[in-house]
């Protein structure tokens, strides 16, 4: 994919969002409302059960969650990360009653259903593995490199992707699965296949993605109606090849608001908006330590997909009703935030302001967004110049019900808040007059 435009950097990521949107990303999804999730993993990680799962649908609904997703750890005897990748049947010492009546009892309680899948990687303890000692990715006469406890299969070979693919089928066919999370947690190395003669070797990357392709091709077509989104994690494939599957990508496991800033920031250069997966997790951050303010972690998720990674049972009441004003919110800059245009006004890496803005198509709407990265002794007022907007028209901020010209904000600036504390967000909404 090439773009041209005398415009700068900005606007080639804009013409980059707008023809994915349009021209790429396909399905149910491209236009249709995605659901709001809530995610096991940060919540409960592997140590989860049936009646764990379905209490976190029970005070999700309360919050206004749409969808429970069950993460890593419900298939084989997976309690750890160290065995069952391969092993895609139900553990039902977990899930006791088995995966389709823990989803009759979600359903029951008003949410929508999603599940984790690493299809192409296996545990050497499993099951497929003791099988098929040869089908993962590996070089004769060298001992294999494992990377998080785990190989990646062979999915140049038709023999491995039709087991996989049959073993996913089995499990979606047979249960009410709305989304399906499709991770890859490691990179390849090692890289070659048991059936590729010398002289071919080089060929196995090309031939693994078109293999990756094809199932994934098998599946979309299968099951039109799931919401499937792909995950960059350590294999790093966020990218376009990807998005003509998935309409959505995790960016990265790095759930931290402050990380995800720059994650994110980096990500627009190429992708739009809808496709980044974004969520609001726990503090301390389980990755940095970190503690950020709850609504600087929903502004920050806000810009991409917008869900929750927390267990919901340990936030106050103060919290929970900070949820449901996020929730709220997103839902009515849902539509702005996934189809505006988007603009980068400072760069996190190197300013201590983060902001950015999403204008609506018309210029009659816009969403500014800011994270105070920094704060220091004796700092002046910051003032951030939006960008896009119609210089001779009017436009109120709908908190305060102040009016500024589209000029004044352009060039002069929003001016922000002089507070004390490092990683407060703002967010202001302006409509045209």
């Amino acid at each position: 994919v090439m773009v041209y435009t005398e415009n700068g950097i900005g606007e080639m990521s804009r013409i980059f969002h707008r023809f994915y949107n349009n021209n790429l990303i396909r399905g149910k999804y491209k236009t249709e409302k995605r659901p709001l999730l809530i995610n096991s993993w940060e919540a409960a990680f592997f140590n989860f059960d049936d009646e764990k799962l379905v209490n976190f649908a029970k005070e999700a609904k309360k919050l206004g969650i749409e969808m429970l997703v069950m993460d890593d750890g419900w298939f084989g005897r997976r309690n750890d990360d160290k065995s069952s990748l391969g092993d895609w049947y139900v553990n039902e010492e977990k899930l006791k009653g088995g995966l389709s009546y823990l989803i009759e009892r979600v359903n029951a309680e008003g949410l929508k259903f999603g599940i984790w899948y690493e299809p192409e990687m296996i545990s050497p303890d499993s099951d497929l593995f003791r099988a098929h000692p040869d089908w993962h990715v590996h070089v004769d006469n060298r001992v294999p490199m494992l990377g998080r406890n785990q190989y990646v299969l062979d999915f140049s070979r038709e023999d491995v992707r039709e087991n996989i693919c049959q073993q996913m089928y089995d499990v979606l066919s047979k249960n009410k699965i709305d989304y399906l999370k499709w991770d890859f947690n490691r990179n390849i190395s090692d890289a070659g296949s048991a059936l590729l003669p010398p002289d071919r070797k080089k060929e196995f990357f090309h031939r693994f993605i078109l293999g990756t392709y094809e199932i994934m091709d098998r599946l979309t077509k299968a099951f039109p109606n799931i919401l499937f989104e792909n995950c960059s994690g350590g294999g790093g494939r966020f990218d376009a090849g990807m998005l003509y599957y998935t309409p959505q990508i995790w960016c990265s496991d790095n759930s931290d608001a402050i990380d995800r800033l720059r994650i994110q920031y980096g990500t627009s250069f190429g992708y739009p908006v809808s496709a980044m997966g974004a969520h609001v997790s726990a503090v301390p951050n389980h990755q940095t330590g970190r503690i950020t303010p709850l609504h600087t972690r929903g502004v920050v998720a806000m810009s991409g997909t917008f869900g929750y990674e927390l267990d919901l049972l340990k936030l106050t009441e103060e919290e929970k009703d900070e949820v449901r004003s996020q929730i709220g919110e997103f839902r009515k800059y849902a539509p702005l935030i996934q189809k505006g245009r988007y603009y980068r006004l400072t760069d996190p890496f190197k300013s201590e302001v983060c902001a950015w803005e999403i204008v609506g198509n018309s210029q009659e709407e816009v969403l500014l967004n800011v994270v105070m990265e920094e704060i220091h002794g004796n700092m002046t007022v910051n003032y951030v110049q939006l960008r896009g907007l119609d210089e001779s028209a009017l436009y109120k901020e709908q908190t305060t019900g102040r009016i500024y010209s589209g000029a004044a904000l352009m060039h002069g600036g929003m001016p922000l808040p002089a507070e004390f504390g490092e990683y407060r967000a703002y967010q202001y909404h302006f409509v045209r007059e």
